[in-house]
């Protein structure tokens, strides 16, 4: 695919994109097939090919099983599809010369095809029933608009040319502003499609339903869980998390409660940061630290790992996430902001965990590893496998690491890891609750949950802005099983790690426990424990 291709930093097919269209969703599950035919009579080797081929059938499968229900014609969220992937693949594109610019004017030209192909499958998707929420084509509406508009994205892209080898040529400014005329009509005409003609079929109802939440967490996870009981546990581990975090409120300020102790921690100048530019030199300074901290100690990280980029996304849709290095490391890895419109003031206390979960020792340490394992690891194993419940579980087991190993000894520090700790037991909640309409516990109202009664309790467990909590609402409502993966995800690795330590006794050794299961690359939690567990 050619969008992935431009996340390896792969040469060859910087203008294209894949095809979104029904044929090209065909195609793919065509190839899933064929995939899994000939993974029926191979012999593995050796363990690292025991641990491929469970994923890949794993895997495979379950992409199947989605696409045979065809959820993969619908796909439309505020975060996730083809409506925000088609715009964001420009963020990872080289600008340092005239060749470069030359492919992102072609990338440009492309997008009206692109978009075609993507309105063709949800067109397929309505005609099999099968249309995202109102909610999410309302804001998919509102972002198409927006990166349509003059002056918007693609326009400012073409107007910050600079290339090592001197001036452009006139052409290439032409076909650069051509390029951005042809991507904003297209996105124009997909808000126009969304408004006019998926709109108006979408359903009113958020909520999922099991079956389709079932898939969803299995992709999410690489683990069936029992939903009820993984529900249950969210509710329970979220009760814990508050308890902890009235504790340390407890050591901000005596008798303090948690929200009068984050309230003395947002008004301490020391912890504050006005403006992006002092967020993205906070950020690179901690991020820098916590690597020269945990290199060759706690963890392995060759020389090639080390360089990590923070930096402010060109967009303000919310959200903090990581892109991997290129497969040379040419391009590092990337830790990214997407601030909010509006949004100037930050504090380092409730960030200072974020900066572990995006850096090292999580998705950094997590993704740059299996990149850099090219004689241990297929290509498939090292760069094409994402499961995010392996991926994000791993990142907030990281955050909760950082706390064991002292790094996060000040209590405001401590109080910001726990109230990320604490979003993500919500999450679990509210996500699972919500898709299932499950019953609301007492502690929290009565009842089956809604997406309104979601929303308070989101509110009250979440201490983000008001413009971050929107979205991150809508985030939730849109992609069924994402975020619960985080914390269930975590709570699967410690599990892993618990059963690992038992079996091996006084010979088990955390860091080389890390160094195996981080070798493995991005594979399903099941696949993980099978992997690690004797």
């Amino acid at each position: 695919m050619p969008n992935f291709a431009t996340e390896l930093g792969l040469a060859g097919h910087e203008t294209e994109y894949q095809d979104y269209s029904p044929a090209g969703i065909k195609a793919l599950a065509e190839a899933a097939r064929d995939a899994l035919r000939r993974l029926e009579n191979l012999q593995p080797a050796d363990d690292v090919d025991v641990v491929t081929l469970d994923a890949m059938r794993e895997r495979l499968g379950l992409d199947l099983e989605i696409h045979e229900a065809g959820l993969d014609y619908s796909e439309l969220n505020n975060i996730a599809c083809p409506a925000q992937n088609i715009r964001a693949i420009f963020d990872l594109m080289p600008t340092a010369t005239a060749e470069h610019w030359t492919h992102i004017a072609g990338r440009m030209a492309n997008i009206p095809a692109a978009l075609d192909g993507y309105i063709a499958s949800l067109r397929e998707g309505r005609e099999r029933g099968l249309v995202a929420a109102r909610r999410q084509v309302a804001i998919v509406i509102e972002q198409s608009a927006k990166y349509a508009e003059d002056g918007g994205f693609f326009d400012s892209l073409g107007a910050t040319v600079s290339a090592d080898d001197g001036d452009l040529p006139e052409s290439l400014r032409e076909q650069l502003r051509s390029g951005a005329e042809a991507a904003r009509g297209a996105y124009s005409g997909l808000a126009a499609f969304l408004q006019d003609d998926l709109l108006p079929t979408a359903p009113e109802k958020d909520a999922v339903g099991r079956e389709h939440y079932a898939l969803m967490s299995r992709r999410f996870l690489g683990s069936a869980v029992d939903l009820e009981e993984t529900y249950q546990w969210g509710v329970e581990e979220l009760d814990r998390v508050i308890a902890e975090q009235e504790a340390v409120a407890d050591e901000i300020s005596k008798g303090a409660s948690i929200s009068e102790a984050m309230r003395i921690l947002d008004e301490d100048p020391a912890r504050q940061l006005q403006g992006t530019d002092a967020l993205q030199a906070w950020m690179q300074e901690l991020s820098d630290k916590a690597v020269d901290a945990m290199a060759g100690v706690h963890f392995d990280v060759p020389d090639v790992m080390r360089r990590l980029e923070c930096r402010i996304a060109p967009t303000n849709e919310g959200g903090i996430y990581y892109t991997g290095p290129s497969d040379d490391f040419s391009r590092p890895g990337r830790m990214w902001w997407s601030v909010p419109e509006g949004e100037d003031s930050f504090t380092t206390w409730k960030e200072t965990t974020t900066v572990y979960h995006e850096g090292i020792p999580g998705h950094h340490l997590q993704v740059a590893t299996a990149t850099y394992q090219r004689a241990l690891l297929n290509p498939w194993r090292r760069n094409a496998i994402w499961v995010s419940g392996q991926g994000e579980g791993w990142a907030l087991y990281a955050e909760r690491l950082m706390q064991e190993l002292g790094f996060l000894s000040d209590p405001g520090d401590r109080l910001g890891m726990l109230d990320a700790q604490r979003m993500r037991a919500a999450r679990v909640v509210f996500d699972i609750g919500v898709h299932l309409e499950l019953e609301v516990p007492e502690r929290w109202g009565q009842g089956t949950w809604t997406p309104d009664k979601g929303y308070d309790f989101l509110k009250e467990n979440i201490a983000i802005s008001e413009g971050q909590l929107s979205f991150e609402y809508t985030r939730y409502l849109g992609w069924p099983g994402q975020a619960p993966s985080y914390k269930i995800g975590q709570r699967l690795w410690e599990q892993v790690r618990d059963e690992v330590r038992a079996g091996e006794g006084e010979a088990f050794d955390l860091r080389a426990f890390h160094t195996r299961a981080l070798n493995l690359g991005s594979v399903g939690l099941d696949t993980l424990r099978r992997a690690l567990v004797s």
